[in-house]
């Protein structure tokens, strides 16, 4: 009886002790993978803004609307290069995403694509049009910022009645200034 309930009492710490180390390298793993997560989500926003960022250089330097101290082939090949950090790190997010952080990144770039090929001339649009772009690809990164948070278990949004949607910050427009 007494060698029984000895080896029933090295049975059970056994599998405890399997249990418990399963359970804890499963969380290790998972955490991993958020770390990479996070690291892929920040990456691409960075990636996306820069590219928003290159953009308006070339934009702004093509309308005559500011001049840059690099002629516009050289911003055209900073976009370029905007665009390669961009799609790499839109890779990861292809690997490691979500299923929603991976739609709204898809919504995302159908923005920045837009953007890049008015800064460029391969579509045409008013200076308005432009700006509503501009404001379309902010939005987006919010929603993407929401769907990457929900995918990583954070409480919270970016968007909704806590934080009221924010406009473009632009300085006030010549005809203003003058008055």
């Amino acid at each position: 009886m007494t060698i029984g309930a000895v080896l029933l009492g090295a049975l059970s710490t056994h599998v405890t002790n399997h249990l418990m180390e399963r359970s804890k390298n499963r969380y290790q793993l998972m955490t991993r993978w958020d770390d990479k997560k996070i690291e892929a989500y920040a990456e691409y926003v960075d990636a996306a803004k820069f590219r928003i960022a290159a953009s308006v250089r070339v934009y702004e330097t093509r309308e005559g609307l500011r001049e840059h101290h690099k002629p516009e082939e050289e911003l055209r090949d900073d976009l370029s290069q905007a665009g390669r950090r961009w799609g790499s790190a839109f890779e990861r997010i292809m690997l490691l995403g979500g299923d929603d952080a991976i739609e709204a990144s898809h919504e995302l770039n159908l923005v920045l694509a837009e953007i890049a090929w008015q800064a460029t001339g391969r579509i045409t649009g008013s200076l308005s049009e432009w700006r509503e772009r501009n404001r379309t690809a902010f939005r987006a990164i919010n929603a993407f910022h929401d769907a990457a948070r929900q995918d990583l278990g954070i409480q919270g949004n970016v968007t909704g009645e806590k934080h009221p949607e924010r406009d473009l910050l632009l300085p006030p427009s010549r005809d203003a200034a003058e008055r």
